[in-house]
């Protein structure tokens, strides 16, 4: 009996490789790291003493680096049990909870069909790559050179020319054999309402878009003409192409996603293949349309926290509202996103060709979480200065974290929200309070009222003191004094390696402001490649080795003085887990809100509107707040914990 593509597909996706192997196997848990779906183990098709079977979730396959044995989800089966295909395919179907299909001559008929229909879609694409590089092809190859891609870059990505003909297409692909009814299949030729068809695609740059496995299944054309009032033209819905379940370059970046990182979704075809040319193959597209959530499923399939990067104006904005609306229900642990803003005016495309990889790379790292995201919109430009309109804040927030479906991730969004409201208000009426001291001589009539330029409680005033406490806190990171939270964290990580192996996404890219913890932080990533993390005694025998146990010694009497004793060698686990837990939240919104500021200056100085002097008041509000609890911290030492000592 032969099987769909689409029903090995989806019953492939439903279950992860690892619960196939799993039920065969013992996972090695110094080498396995579960979060990522990385699994080793001692492999079942030979004897041996080490694990060198390796299975990765991400790609839904194994390899042994010891026998070379690799496979599938059916072809272990077929292999280690001697089950015939079908066999394979009815117990796989068993795991995913799928019935098995009855045998369907009409779809076996159109499977065949479908294999002719991509021969079809090959062959065009031939034409139009053929039609680029000819004497019609000049005004489109001019194009491509004035937008930077070189001709490396085009034969990648099989950029090609449809001519301006009603019939070059059509004439081309009869000569070939083909029938005028796969081209109209393939939605290569306009049919309906006419009385002879015609190519549907004409004087157009064309972008083949291949499906999960690289075969064209449609095209997007790029008009040359500016009369053309669709300037960009994609197929029709086909038996091959269904716009929203497919991504532009899928297959490409996910094949990139094996060196690491995450996948990054931008908003069209040139963006996604001019950071590519600058570097960056782990970018895809959806095709001309919001996000779908079938797209979402997409991304999640290639990371768990996909970046979502948006155009720097306001079009781009509302797009990533949007895209954040359709995220928050599908949240879950290990699934999310993160939005990336870019400059105003500016796309990918733009931001590369004029400034370099480099700014790509700094928008990238400056991706805010999908909770910030909406705080922002409930928040900016709004004035919360009564019960009433304080009160509607909370009623939003508490209608948008009910909609996340997870009940774990809905608890900590409604804990989060809670939090940023308390601090919020907190600040406002701080605010109000220190107005109301002064006196009415603070704002004049036709002034600003809250965010007036007034006194230290306006906009002008607030930056004044929030920038003195955020330059006197950078110049203490940029000494050479270890800051004691940075610190505490990297004394944790060292006698208690547990939490490497638990934390390892975030303690792999930590960002620690003082040199001499970056050398400890190295050493313990190094020591983790080489298996050599696997006790305490072991990492501090790898500080030794590399020359750091003098600032090592140093750390820890940091944080002895401190009393950050959650961090030390006797401390509990649990203890220590907790506390270090909460520690690197901190840590990382200290970071995170850091560069906001620094972005939100840059804007104010730039353009100094009431929107702006509102964003910047309402970021440096949260600095102070993480500024706050780290000196309540440093002053007094305290840690949370179960227990305490004296």
């Amino acid at each position: 009996m032969r099987f769909s593509d689409g029903f090995l597909s989806e019953i492939r996706d439903r279950v992860p490789i690892s619960a196939v192997v799993g039920q065969r196997v013992t996972w090695d848990r110094k080498k396995t790291n579960a979060q990522r779906g990385d699994y080793w183990a001692c492999c079942p098709f030979h004897g041996e003493k080490s694990p060198s079977f390796h299975c990765e979730d991400r790609k839904g396959r194994y390899h042994c680096f010891g026998c070379g044995v690799s496979g599938d989800h059916f072809r272990f089966f077929t292999e280690l049990d001697g089950l015939s295909f079908p066999e394979a395919v009815e117990r796989v179907a068993e795991m995913a909870g799928v019935p098995m299909p009855a045998r369907d001559a009409q779809e076996e008929r159109r499977e065949r069909e479908r294999a002719t229909l991509h021969d079809v879609m090959e062959l065009a694409t031939q034409f139009f790559q053929e039609r680029l590089q000819a004497a019609d092809g000049a005004k489109a190859r001019a194009y491509l050179r004035d937008r930077g891609l070189a001709p490396a870059t085009q034969q990648s990505f099989r950029l090609g020319y449809a001519p301006d003909s009603r019939n070059a297409l059509k004439e081309f692909l009869a000569s070939k054999g083909v029938e005028k009814a796969q081209m109209e299949a393939c939605g290569l030729t306009v049919f309906e309402d006419v009385p002879v068809s015609y190519d549907r695609f004409r004087d157009r740059i064309m972008f083949p878009i291949p499906d999960s496995r690289g075969r064209i299944i449609a095209f997007g054309g790029r008009a040359m003409s500016a009369e053309i009032s669709a300037k960009y033209l994609n197929s029709p819905e086909t038996e091959l192409f269904h716009k929203g379940n497919v991504l532009y370059n899928f297959a490409r970046a996910r094949k990139a996603l094996q060196k690491g990182g995450a996948v990054i979704a931008v908003e069209g075809y040139m963006d996604v293949i001019a950071l590519a040319q600058a570097g960056f193959e782990n970018v895809v597209a959806p095709l001309g349309t919001a996000l779908t959530e079938n797209q979402l499923e997409l991304l999640w399939r290639m990371s768990g926290e996909p970046v979502l990067c948006f155009d720097g104006d306001k079009a781009g904005l509302k797009a990533a509202y949007r895209a954040a609306d359709l995220v928050l229900p599908m949240v879950a642990p290990g699934h999310t996103a993160r939005f990336a803003l870019l400059p105003e005016g500016k796309d990918p495309d733009d931001l590369v060709k004029a400034e370099g990889p480099e700014a790509f790379r700094a928008v990238l790292g400056a991706a805010r979480p999908l909770a910030d995201l909406l705080w922002m919109r409930e928040t900016s430009g709004g004035v919360f200065d009564t019960p009433e309109r304080r009160a509607e804040l909370e009623k939003t927030l508490r209608e948008l974290t009910s909609r996340v479906k997870d009940e774990s991730v809905r608890y900590h969004y409604q804990q989060e929200m809670r939090d940023r409201v308390l601090s919020f208000f907190g600040n406002q009426r701080g605010r109000q309070q220190g107005q109301g001291e002064r006196g009415k001589g603070s704002f004049g009539k036709g002034e600003r009222g809250q965010w007036g330029k007034g006194g230290a409680g306006s906009a002008a005033g607030r930056f004044a003191v929030s920038e003195s406490l955020a330059r006197s806190a950078m110049v203490k990171r940029a000494g050479s004094i270890m800051p004691l939270r940075e610190t505490a964290l990297v004394v944790a990580l060292v006698n208690h390696p547990m939490l490497i192996d638990e934390n390892f996404d975030h303690v792999d890219r930590l960002d620690l402001s003082n040199g001499e913890l970056r050398q400890l932080h190295a050493v313990l990533i190094d020591a983790m490649a080489h298996h050599e993390a696997n006790s305490r005694d072991q990492v501090v025998a790898a500080i030794e080795r590399a020359g750091c146990a003098e600032i090592w010694e140093r750390a820890v009497a940091l944080v002895r003085k401190a009393r950050q004793w959650t961090a030390l060698e006797d401390a509990a686990l649990e203890d220590a887990r907790d506390a270090f837990a909460q520690a690197l939240h901190l840590h990382r919104s200290a970071r995170t809100l850091h560069k906001e500021l620094k972005q939100a200056e840059a804007a104010l100085a730039t353009d100094p509107t009431d929107e702006n002097y509102r964003h910047l008041v309402e970021v440096q509000a949260q600095f102070h707040d993480v500024q706050a609890t780290e000196a309540l911290i440093e002053g007094f030492g305290v840690s949370s914990g179960r227990s305490g000592r004296n």
